[in-house]
C-alpha cells in the first residue's frame, strides 16, 4: 500500500512536471498607452509635485522624424516611428538614449500634418508598426530586420482616409488585427508570423475611423472593438463574426463627409461588465454595458462634455478624467452616472495616469502633473516642452519612474522618481 501511494506520488509529480513544461507563458505586450491600452501606467514611487522648470531632464533623441506617435518601451529598450522624406523609420534606442538601430519599413503619410500616426507593438522577439499609407510591418526586434509587411491597399482593398491609416498594433494570441476600410477586408485578422489573412469581415464597409482598436477578453470569447467611420463594431476575434454595431449617431446621414463626425481615436476602456469611451466628432463620452456573452450592448448613458478626440481618457475607481475639445479644458466624470464633477482650464491635450495623480499634456506645449483625488482637479506643477518641432499631440509614456514626451522630431526623457 504504501510503496502503491509512492507510486502515484511520483506519477502525478511527473504529470505536473511535463504539462508545466509543455505550457506556452502568455507573450509580455508592450503597446499603446499601457497594458489593456487604458492610459493608466502601474508605478510606484514617483514624486508627488516637480522642481519649478519641470522634472531632471535624463537624456533626449533628435532626429527620428515628423510624427505624433508615441514610444513604446519595454524592459530593455525603446521603440519610435517617424517620418522623413516621405518614409517611414524606426528606431531602437536603449533606455539610456543610445540608438541600437533604425529601419525603414514603406511610405509613410507625407501630405497635411505629415509624420507617424501610431506606436508599435512589441510581443517577444517581434515589432510590429503601422504607416499612414497603410503599410503593416512585421520587424525583428534585436535587429529591425523586415519579416513580412502587408499594404491595405494594395493586399486588402482598403480606403485611405483623409488624415492617413492610424492604427496601434492589437496583438492577441497569433493574430493581428486591422482595419482597412473598405468593403470585403473592412476589418480583418492576420496571423501575426506571416500577414496571412485569416478571416475579415465587410463591417459596415466604411472607411477606417482612425481608431487603435482593444481586445475584450470574457471567459467564453474574446472580442475586438474598433471604430470605423461612423460605427463602432465588436467582432468575436476567432471567428470575425460581427456581434453588434453601436452607430455614432450625431451627424446625420446627408450631412457626413470627410473630416466630419468620422474622427474616433480614443482607446476603449472595458471594466466589470462595462464599456466606456469617448469619441469626440462621434457619440462624446458613452458608457455601455455589455452582455455576458458578449453579444449585446446596452447604453447606460451619454455625455457630451466628454468630447476629446484623440488624447486619450482613464478612469481611477469611480471616476473617468478626459479633456474638452469644444470647451478647452480638463474634466472628470462620475463613472456611475456620467455626471461632471470638476473641471479645469488646462487645454486640450492628451492624459495618461500612474501612482493616483494625472499627467497632462496640452496642446500648447505644457506637462503638468494634477492630483485627482474623489475627482477634484488641482495642478500641483506645470513645465513648456521646448524641444522638439510641430504641434503637442503625442501622448506622454510612463516606465520604471522615467517620464517620456515625444515632440515631432524629438524625444524626452525625465526623471520623476521620488528621491
Amino acid at each position: 500500500m504504501i510503496e502503491s501511494t509512492k507510486m502515484k506520488q511520483i506519477t502525478l509529480f511527473i504529470l505536473s512536471v511535463l504539462i508545466f513544461s509543455c505550457s506556452k507563458p502568455t507573450p509580455q505586450i508592450y503597446q499603446w498607452r499601457g497594458e489593456n491600452r487604458t492610459g493608466v501606467y502601474s508605478e510606484t514611487n514617483l514624486l508627488q509635485e516637480w522642481p519649478e522648470n519641470g522634472p531632471e531632464e535624463i537624456w533626449f533623441a533628435e532626429g527620428i522624424g515628423n510624427g505624433y506617435g508615441s514610444p513604446t518601451i519595454t524592459e530593455s529598450e525603446i521603440f519610435i516611428t517617424g517620418e522623413k522624406d516621405s518614409t517611414a523609420w524606426m528606431f531602437c534606442y536603449g533606455l539610456n538614449g543610445d540608438l541600437i538601430w533604425k529601419k525603414q519599413y514603406g511610405k509613410e503619410w507625407g501630405r497635411h500634418y505629415p509624420g507617424s500616426r501610431s506606436a508599435p507593438t512589441v510581443v517577444d522577439n517581434l515589432v510590429y508598426a503601422f504607416t499612414g499609407m497603410g503599410i503593416l510591418t512585421c520587424l525583428e526586434r534585436k535587429t529591425g530586420k523586415i519579416v513580412w509587411t502587408r499594404d491595405y491597399l494594395e493586399d486588402l482593398g482598403g480606403m485611405l482616409p483623409m488624415h492617413g491609416f492610424s492604427e496601434a498594433p492589437v496583438i492577441e494570441g497569433g493574430k493581428i488585427f486591422c482595419t482597412p476600410g473598405g468593403p470585403e477586408n473592412n476589418v480583418a485578422a492576420l496571423d501575426r508570423f506571416t500577414g496571412d489573412l485569416l478571416w475579415s469581415n465587410p463591417g459596415k464597409s466604411e472607411v477606417m475611423g482612425y481608431h487603435p482598436g482593444n481586445i475584450i477578453e470574457l471567459p467564453d470569447r474574446k472580442i475586438y472593438i474598433t471604430f470605423s467611420a461612423y460605427n463602432m463594431l465588436g467582432l468575436d476575434s476567432e471567428t470575425g463574426e460581427l456581434l453588434w454595431i453601436h452607430a455614432q449617431d450625431n451627424i446625420p446621414p446627408e450631412k457626413r463627409k470627410p473630416g466630419l463626425g468620422d474622427t474616433h481615436s480614443n482607446n476603449i476602456i472595458y471594466e466589470n461588465g462595462f464599456i466606456y469611451y469617448a469619441a469626440g466628432t462621434g457619440n462624446r463620452g458613452v458608457k455601455l454595458r455589455l452582455s455576458e456573452d458578449g453579444t449585446q450592448i446596452t447604453e447606460v448613458w451619454r455625455t457630451p462634455d466628454l468630447d476629446s478626440y484623440m488624447g486619450g481618457f482613464v478612469k481611477l475607481g469611480n471616476y473617468i478624467f478626459g479633456c474638452g475639445t469644444r470647451k478647452k479644458d480638463l474634466k472628470s466624470f462620475h463613472a456611475e452616472t456620467g455626471a461632471v464633477i470638476d473641471s479645469m482650464r488646462a487645454g486640450t491635450g492628451a492624459v495618461i495616469a500612474a501612482s493616483n495623480m494625472l499627467y497632462y499634456y496640452n496642446w500648447g506645449g505644457d506637462l503638468s502633473l494634477i492630483s485627482c483625488e474623489n475627482g477634484k482637479l488641482e495642478k500641483k506643477s506645470s513645465f513648456r516642452i521646448n524641444r522638439g518641432t510641430s504641434e503637442h499631440f503625442s501622448h506622454p509614456v510612463i516606465k520604471n519612474g522615467v517620464l517620456y514626451q515625444r515632440r515631432g522630431d524629438a524625444l524626452m526623457a525625465f526623471d520623476i522618481r521620488a528621491k
